[in-house]
């Protein structure tokens, strides 16, 4: 399976750094993983609504970018749908095995996804109510594919 990670914003923290290093050496096991960073804007506090969608466009049009049609795009949405980590790992088990193994998730940044993104994913997955900060979330991620793997697998991981 080829999944790519395309993320808003750069990681600047050495500890998420580490983290999602030390997590993209485990999936090299079982995947080909690709994280892809795209440039994030500026975003001034109170920003109105339609400097809000300037930025959302400028973002959207980075990520799409980087997504190829034969691609299956899961978006990383707080509305989306929840799942725990035996059903991500049926859902991804399910797309290998459906002939979709190009697997792209995106991340959106502080002001989260452009509607066309979201539009365009055919899963929103949400991991959670809350918010967190996009720098956590690819390490989250990262850890939850990897779990996901494991079960697919039979192989042990921390319930």
């Amino acid at each position: 399976m080829n999944i790519k990670i395309i993320s808003v914003g750069k990681i600047k923290e050495k500890y998420f750094q580490d983290a999602i290093k030390e997590y993209s050496k485990r999936l090299s096991k079982y995947c080909n993983l690709k994280i892809i960073e795209v440039a994030d804007e500026k975003t001034k506090e109170n920003a109105s609504d339609k400097e809000t969608d300037i930025i959302l466009s400028k973002e959207k049009d980075r990520l799409i970018n980087n997504i190829k049609d034969n691609e299956y795009v899961i978006a990383l949405d707080i509305k989306g749908k929840k799942l725990d980590s035996v059903e991500f790992s049926e859902e991804l088990n399910k797309l290998a095995i459906s002939g979709k193994p190009n697997v792209d998730f995106i991340i959106g940044g502080s002001m989260g996804l452009h509607k066309e993104v979201l539009d365009m994913a055919n899963l929103r997955l949400s991991f959670s109510d809350m918010t967190f900060p996009h720098q956590l979330m690819r390490v989250v991620l990262s850890e939850q594919i990897y779990r996901a793997f494991r079960i697919i697998n039979n192989e042990p991981y921390h319930k």
